[in-house]
């Protein structure tokens, strides 16, 4: 017996394209839809019923995406969005994408069969053109170009925080230490917050970026010590990679706070691989989580919220490295 995998291979597109095509859901060009009713009919594929029929009951399931349930921070979001969502009544299937897109088209096509109510997700992936901006979605930190509703902190703000901190504690010469992701996320507005307050300062920062998943490499870190040894200041973009330099900084000498003063992004102070404790710019996760699933709820009750950018007040988290 066929799948809905089958037609969408034969027809050459994505799953969720399928879904929308069967239950006449969302856009579809009209040549792309003349090619899934070909495969559908060609493959004799007859839509899952049960999954059909589900689109006449109300689902109290709410599909969180998450790109890794490892990461401290998001394990804090998933723990404050679940006790949100069973406030309201609501439960949480919680989707480990592990970064896939197919893992994450999947889960969508999902909420397109009605077997979720609605999606919370954090996605790093081009995959606007196979989401809906007519079903329930509220994105954290991803800003997509349809009218999706994003949740973030104040991204630009913690980066002026952390630019004055730095300056605070003594650095003559500070840099942003990131990487490039190949989707535009609001997270890349810390580096441009520490930028333009360290203009405001007449300073011209260090700026060291590598490619997306550049993070997890301890050479990259090594190589930012060999190229600019001067530094004496370091805003990195998250907690871990603040944690991972300072590890890289051991290896060559340098020593924290005394040589280089170090803040990081997030808040994750109580994972035990930060020794000494770090100065971050926390941001509000409780309140993040709840605002997004408010938000959702509300559009799940077919009230209009549109393409609104919730952007929530960060603090200063003084600790050792500072």
């Amino acid at each position: 017996m066929s799948s809905i995998k089958d037609v969408a291979s034969l027809a050459g597109v994505a799953v969720g394209t399928v879904s929308r095509v069967i239950n006449n859901i969302g856009s579809v060009k009209p040549h792309t839809r003349d090619k899934v009713l070909a495969a559908i009919e060609q493959l004799n594929y007859v839509p899952n019923e049960v999954a059909r029929n589900f689109k006449m009951q109300k689902s109290k399931m709410v599909a969180l995406l998450l790109p890794s349930i490892w990461h401290p921070f998001f394990s804090e979001l998933a723990y404050y969005i679940e006790d949100e969502l069973d406030r309201h009544g609501f439960k949480l299937m919680l989707c480990n994408s592990g970064g896939k897109p197919e893992k994450e088209l999947y889960y969508f096509d999902m909420l397109l069969q009605n077997k979720v109510a609605g999606v919370v997700g954090i996605t790093y992936n081009h995959i606007e053109d196979e989401v809906s901006a007519d079903i329930p979605l509220v994105s954290i930190d991803r800003h997509f170009a349809k009218a999706i509703t994003c949740v973030t902190s104040d991204n630009y703000e913690g980066g002026r925080i952390a630019l004055r901190e730095l300056l605070k504690a003594g650095a003559k010469k500070p840099a942003f230490l990131g990487s490039r992701p190949v989707v535009y996320s609001d997270t890349m507005q810390r580096k441009e917050g520490f930028v333009h307050e360290a203009a405001l300062h007449g300073i011209d920062p260090i700026v060291y970026e590598g490619p997306d998943k550049c993070l997890d490499d301890a050479g990259f870190y090594r190589a930012f010590l060999e190229e600019h040894a001067d530094a004496d200041g370091l805003f990195a973009i998250t907690d871990m990679a603040a944690a991972m330099f300072i590890e890289a900084a051991k290896t060559v000498g340098r020593r924290v706070p005394e040589d280089v003063k170090v803040i990081g992004y997030d808040g994750i102070q109580d994972h035990p691989y930060f020794h000494p404790v770090l100065s971050t710019i926390r941001q509000p996760v409780e309140e993040m989580a709840r605002t997004a699933v408010k938000l959702l709820l509300k559009k799940i009750d077919g009230d209009h919220v549109g393409q609104e950018t919730v952007r929530i007040p960060v603090q200063f988290r003084p600790g050792e490295t500072t």
